[in-house]
């Protein structure tokens, strides 16, 4: 009766009554190794290897990086008199990506020259744009230095708190998960110790080990994060110094679609050609129309404008839509104001022109803001600093984005007239010095100024070059004398001078020689 009482009672003991491997390979979840009365170096390796700290880790940088990405507020501050937020772009399924600089109230442009890796993607979202007497300040040659100073450093400060901020919220979700994740190891741990048949360990010993456990996987998962975090950093760093060595354009926005001008007016004919554009083409300061329309009058267009020395030469009868101030958003495919008048787009005008046989286009110099850039450059003592080179760079893409919708407009008009795209001209030889290159109290330009500023305007003409040609369309280049110039053939400068109401516009003459370089680029009418 006695050895069976002890039979009976010998299962229900625990099977194990000290701390020692066995106890240990019953509480830990994997499997192995005794309990730690204290922490060792063998233990955190134990740790590293275990399946629930290894699954916190990569939730932490997996998910927990990206939420924070997210979930960080982007900075805001006020540079040029202009509201700017910096942050960082959404996360994408992706291992490398663009930064992105927004527009708000347009549209979104990738930068796709700071290719960076990693889930920080710098992002800067801009506008509306504030015509401002802070917005004006970047011009100034006294203050322009100090207000470009001030603007650089807030928006470094401001990354920088976000980064701090990004950190810190990363730590809080990490230690979230890390709690989540304890509480779910302990639930697992007791789970397997009431299952065990022959009794579980101590309580205070599980207690302990779990304890112990928790701290061990929250410092693991802790440290995996920041250096996941710092990691980011220093990749988005990089990438965007890289980047910035030679940044030139801003890809066109992902997923974008084309919407064409909708028709304007009713349908017109009797026309050969038609000239869309800007105050180049309108010829600005010339004789007006006579019996002129109220859009000719409010668009001062005259007689000796492009359309109507093309007409001219070629014998044929050239409708005049171009407008000064026009941009390609503002102008061509939108309507313009001027004065108490909208102008309609010239794109959705030319739509309703019959049997057109060619369309010249003259844009470009106003979507840049070229002014802007000139005055700069005549102003200061060194118009060529990091930060103007960038706005240039961003207005160009800004650009080439809005000149390919233009250039689907006109590949697209009815009965597929022969498209001519002028290039921007030069104003001033290399090594120019005349009256044309001072202004009074200012250092006006010199021959370093002209070379940069020809540099970009020949960056303008390689992307009105390019786009053209890729749509098969011809590019005239016109050659005008420039100013500083003797003229040679005795019919006076091609181009208005500082003394004159509308300097670097074309004169009579200048817009004699543009059409010129077009009518040779028009094809007959039986090749059509």
């Amino acid at each position: 009766m006695a050895a069976r009482l002890a039979a009976v009672r010998v299962p229900l003991e625990p099977a194990v009554t000290h701390p020692g491997a066995s106890t240990a390979a019953a509480i830990s979840p994997h499997g192995g190794g005794a309990l730690d009365k204290k922490p060792s170096g063998r233990t955190v390796l134990r740790e590293l290897r275990s399946w629930p700290t290894l699954l916190l880790v990569l939730f932490c940088i997996g998910v927990g990086v990206p939420v924070t990405v997210t979930l960080t507020p982007a900075q805001d501050l006020v540079a040029f008199g202009q509201h700017i937020s910096v942050g960082a772009r959404p996360p994408a399924l992706s291992v490398a990506g663009p930064a992105r600089l927004v527009q708000v109230g347009n549209t979104a442009l990738d930068v796709d020259r700071l290719h960076v890796y990693g889930p920080l993607r710098p992002q800067l979202t801009m506008g509306p744009v504030q015509r401002s007497a802070a917005a004006a300040a970047v011009f100034d040659p006294v203050e322009g230095p100090e207000v470009r100073d001030e603007a650089v450093s807030s928006v470094t400060t401001a990354f920088i708190t976000w980064y701090v901020l990004g950190g810190l919220g990363l730590i809080a979700v990490t230690l979230a998960a890390a709690a989540g994740a304890a509480g779910l190891r302990t639930l697992v741990v007791l789970r397997r110790q009431s299952r065990e048949t022959g009794g579980h360990a101590p309580l205070h010993e599980i207690f302990t080990y779990c304890v112990r456990a928790a701290r061990r996987m929250t410092a693991i998962a802790l440290v995996a994060s920041v250096v996941a975090w710092g990691v980011s950093g220093v990749l988005a760093y990089t990438g965007a110094v890289q980047g910035l060595r030679g940044v030139s354009s801003l890809a066109q926005l992902v997923g974008a679609y084309h919407l064409s001008p909708d028709p304007v007016g009713p349908p017109l004919s009797g026309y050969d050609g038609a000239v869309i554009g800007d105050s180049r083409a309108v010829r600005v300061g010339g004789p007006p129309l006579p019996g002129g329309t109220p859009d000719d009058a409010a668009c001062e267009r005259s007689t000796d404008s492009l359309a109507a020395e093309i007409g001219h030469l070629a014998s044929a009868k050239v409708l005049n839509l171009a407008c000064p101030s026009a941009t390609v958003t503002t102008g061509l495919r939108g309507p313009q104001q001027r004065g108490d008048r909208v102008v309609p787009p010239q794109i959705g005008v030319l739509k309703q022109v019959q049997d057109l046989r060619f369309v010249v286009v003259a844009i470009g110099p106003n979507d840049v803001g070229w002014t802007d850039f000139l005055r700069y450059c005549y102003g200061v003592a060194d118009c060529s600093d990091q930060l103007t080179q960038g706005e240039f760079d961003y207005r160009m893409a800004a650009f080439d984005r809005v000149y390919g919708d233009l250039l689907v407009d006109l590949n697209d008009l009815p009965g597929r007239p022969q498209v001519i795209v002028m290039t921007s001209y030069g104003a001033f030889r290399p090594d120019a010095d005349c009256a044309d290159t001072r202004a009074a109290g200012h250092p006006g330009l010199d021959p370093a100024k002209i070379e940069l500023l020809t540099a970009r305007n020949e960056q303008l003409n390689a992307v009105l070059s390019a786009g053209a040609e890729k749509y098969g369309f011809a590019v005239a280049r016109p050659e005008l004398a420039l100013l500083c110039e003797d003229g040679t053939d005795g019919l006076g400068p091609d181009l208005q001078g500082m003394a004159d109401p509308f300097p670097f516009h074309p004169t009579g003459i200048g817009s004699l020689r543009m059409a010129s370089s077009v009518l040779r680029l028009i094809a007959p009418a039986q090749e059509r």
